[in-house]
């Protein structure tokens, strides 16, 4: 009986998602690719344009939000990405998340800090300068750990890891393990590619 009540719940949230989840965050879209996979319907509120490539999954309670100072939010999320349960994006100009990488649960990212450093501004509820506001790309097959934090204008590298529970405030390269509040490089050349490249056939004489 256990194990019939959790495979009745199962094909639930399926028929759920494919005659309802699916269809209706599709629309929302601006652009969705093949084989898109989601466990809950994500919150989106503003205008911000979403692009999702093929072969991408979303956990459940995801939120998506910007704001208006530009006329074109926009995130995008490439092929084979995937981002955790409870996942939030502010995206008030630019997020981008590569091909294959992944994004932990309860993570947050964030191109603006969403309000103004003066608080004489903020008490106002003024939006923050538009020159504070950064774009955010997470690089291919990079890698953020669960809590963790990627505020604004940062690029983390192609194959990097983010350690849990840090708040990443400046660039980190390619395959490099950053961790910490504020996150610090640890270690380079982790997560090299397991196999190297093939050589190219050498030309006759």
């Amino acid at each position: 009986m256990y194990e019939i009540h959790y495979q009745v719940v199962a094909l639930a949230r399926f028929l759920l998602t494919v005659l309802y989840r699916g269809p209706i965050f599709s629309a929302r879209c601006a652009r969705i690719g093949k084989n898109f996979s989601l466990d809950g319907l994500p919150y989106v509120e503003g205008h911000v344009s979403i692009e999702i490539g093929d072969d991408v999954w979303f956990g459940g309670k995801v939120s998506i939000m910007s704001g208006r100072m530009f006329d074109q939010p926009r995130l995008v999320i490439g092929d084979g990405a995937e981002l955790g349960w409870n996942v939030g994006i502010t995206v008030n100009l630019e997020v981008i998340v590569e091909d294959h990488a992944r994004v932990a649960y309860d993570c947050r990212i964030s191109d603006s800090d969403a309000h103004p450093k003066q608080a004489d501004l903020r008490a106002a509820n003024r939006p923050p300068p538009l020159d504070e506001i950064r774009p955010v790309r997470i690089c291919r097959n990079a890698w953020i750990g669960n809590g963790s934090h990627i505020l604004k204008g940062v690029t983390v590298g192609e194959g990097a890891i983010i350690g849990a529970n840090s708040v990443v405030v400046s660039n980190v390269p390619p395959f490099a393990l950053a961790v910490g509040n504020p996150a610090r490089v640890f270690l380079k050349d982790v997560g090299l590619p397991s196999t190297a490249p093939a050589a190219e056939p050498k030309p006759q004489e």
